[in-house]
């Protein structure tokens, strides 16, 4: 949970589609101001009631949390974009055998992920369609701008081959990267809440306007796929902004401190971005992706003794300090920590230079039915080569991490990230199927 993440690469500032811009005008534009939201409810707990609060989420220092996050780039937005407040998460199973339908939702995705993210509405709109017909656009985010959304879309290990079934005609083309992971030592993985054919991570600094992506998307792909699982987030726990607060999870405390910064080309070359000669063309430029939802044992952690707590993460709880310093991005003496500390065992000193670009959440998803509440962290990890990067770190941490008694990893998901769409007319997945 520790390995750190990226900030703001420079996206491609491509013109959007003018054609499509003309059909469905900002919502901005019609509602005359760039504010960043209405703030229609107070915060709420759990996710599914932080969900129904349009009040956006603290930018980061530097950050406009009112100007739109650009569609078109040579990466995908989302990865190493500065992290937003707000996720939705959802994994699609593809139900259909149809190449040729899937090829054409993926095309028609694509082209509502450039309008949302532009905060502009689907196809016609909301309300202005024909009458007797179902809108392209399901409306909760009409009045409400773009909130720096990104979509960033993932292929999974089973849309190359399911249960021995090259259904797509793509066995060839999986990335030996792009691996089932393993079983690794505590995991409790729910079938449920793991695997998929294709994932998307939407998120904004505006709940709802994260949740009428992934809406339109679902609504889109009817009769093609179906939501296998989905997740909310909230309260961001990593910084992809060197320069601004490590914010806390749920726990209290400050992680993920020595994250690639998303303005650092030679880490996010070495680290991030999939290498051209490393794999199949198709995702040179791209990320592979590790989702795991993490289960933290709330009610055990808070009986749990200061002391304790932060010699499990090998930080002060206060200022987030390694253990014998004074502030949180002091360079750690991990020899004074103990040895099965969090820090000690995630920091890439402890691990040949390993390091993960991570952009995790918290979430709360009501209670458990034994009275105990249903949080954690929804932890996304993207890295040039899994294999490489979070298998063997896992494997570390799930071995020996103190932090491993308050929690269990629940739900897991890889997949792998093409890279950007460079300019209208381009579709996701277009090199893959191509």
């Amino acid at each position: 949970m520790d390995a750190e993440t990226p900030e703001p690469t420079a996206q491609d500032t491509t013109p959007r589609d003018t054609a499509v811009e003309a059909a469905a005008p900002s919502r901005r534009a019609v509602i005359g101001w760039a504010g960043a939201g209405l703030a229609l409810g107070a915060a709420a707990a759990g996710s599914v009631a932080a969900a129904t609060m349009h009040e956006a989420g603290p930018a980061a220092p530097g950050i406009d949390s009112t100007v739109d996050i650009p569609f078109y780039g040579d990466h995908q937005a989302g990865i190493a974009t500065p992290v937003q407040d707000r996720l939705h998460f959802a994994a699609f199973d593809v139900t259909t055998t149809d190449r040729a339908a899937l090829v054409k939702m993926l095309k028609e995705w694509t082209k509502a992920a450039a309008a949302m993210t532009g905060g502009r509405e689907v196809g016609t709109g909301a309300t202005g369609g024909i009458p007797e017909a179902p809108p392209d656009d399901t409306g909760e985010a009409l009045d409400l701008p773009a909130s720096r959304l990104t979509l960033t879309i993932g292929f999974g290990p089973t849309l190359f081959e399911k249960d021995g079934v090259d259904r797509f005609g793509l066995r060839a083309r999986r990335p030996e990267a792009l691996v089932d992971l393993p079983k690794f030592p505590g995991d409790r993985l729910e079938p449920g809440r793991t695997g998929g054919d294709i994932c998307v991570q939407a998120c904004a600094d505006d709940p709802q306007v994260a949740v009428h992506a992934i809406r339109n998307l679902a609504r889109i792909g009817m009769g093609v796929v179906n939501v296998r699982w989905s997740q909310l987030g909230f309260g961001k726990t990593s910084s992809t902004t060197p320069e601004a607060q490590t914010p806390r999870n749920l726990m209290g405390f400050k992680d993920g401190t020595h994250n690639i910064a998303g303005t650092d080309d030679a880490a996010l070359a070495a680290h991030v971005w999939a290498a051209a000669g490393e794999g199949p063309e198709w995702m040179t430029g791209g990320s592979y992706l590790v989702s795991r939802r993490i289960r933290m044992t709330i009610e055990t952690w808070d009986r749990t003794a200061l002391q304790e707590q932060e010699d499990v993460f090998g930080r002060s709880k206060g200022e987030g300090a390694p253990v014998g310093k004074q502030k949180e991005r002091d360079t750690p003496d991990l020899s004074a920590m103990k040895k099965d500390a969090h820090v000690r065992l995630a920091h890439p000193d402890s691990n040949d230079g390993l390091m993960i670009l991570r952009r995790g959440f918290s979430f709360t998803d009501g209670t458990d039915g034994l009275g105990r509440l249903d949080a954690g962290l929804f932890f996304l990890a993207y890295q040039r080569d899994t294999r490489k990067a979070f298998v063997p770190l896992q494997a570390r941490l799930a071995a020996n991490d103190a932090l491993n008694e308050y929690i269990v990893h629940v739900g897991s998901g890889h997949f792998a990230c093409p890279p950007g769409i460079r300019k209208p007319g381009e579709w996701w997945g277009q090199a893959l199927f191509g």
